[in-house]
């Protein structure tokens, strides 16, 4: 049975960083194309970036150029780094496959950015 789990979430003010981690455990991570996803309150959840199985990323226009996401084969671990981060931003965390066929999601890691 696949496991996600995410971490690095928090309370940053508005221009501020944080690094997401997602810990794929249950799988054979190097094949899968992986997205990070985020639900604000009262939002449906949304695709924020991908990262192909090769490496190739894509981001959706919001947050291209303070977003990178990355990958660690070895450590079967998913990463998001978020900087100028703004209120727009705040959300529930989520990692999963690109694709439709989606594993069960995990707890997810609270971003609140606020002054």
């Amino acid at each position: 049975q696949v496991q996600l789990v995410e971490s690095g979430g928090g309370l940053v003010q508005p221009g501020g960083s944080l690094r997401l981690s997602c810990l794929i455990s249950g799988t054979i991570f190097h094949i899968h194309d992986m997205g990070w996803y985020r639900q604000a309150p009262g939002k449906q959840r949304e695709l924020v970036a991908v990262i192909s199985s090769r490496g190739r990323t894509n981001y959706i226009d919001s947050v291209k150029g303070r977003f990178t996401i990355s990958r660690d084969n070895a450590k079967n671990t998913l990463y998001l780094q978020m900087n100028s981060l703004n209120a727009e931003d705040t959300a529930v965390y989520y990692c999963n496959k690109e694709q439709m066929a989606k594993w069960a999601w995990g707890q997810g890691t609270q971003v609140t950015v606020s002054s």
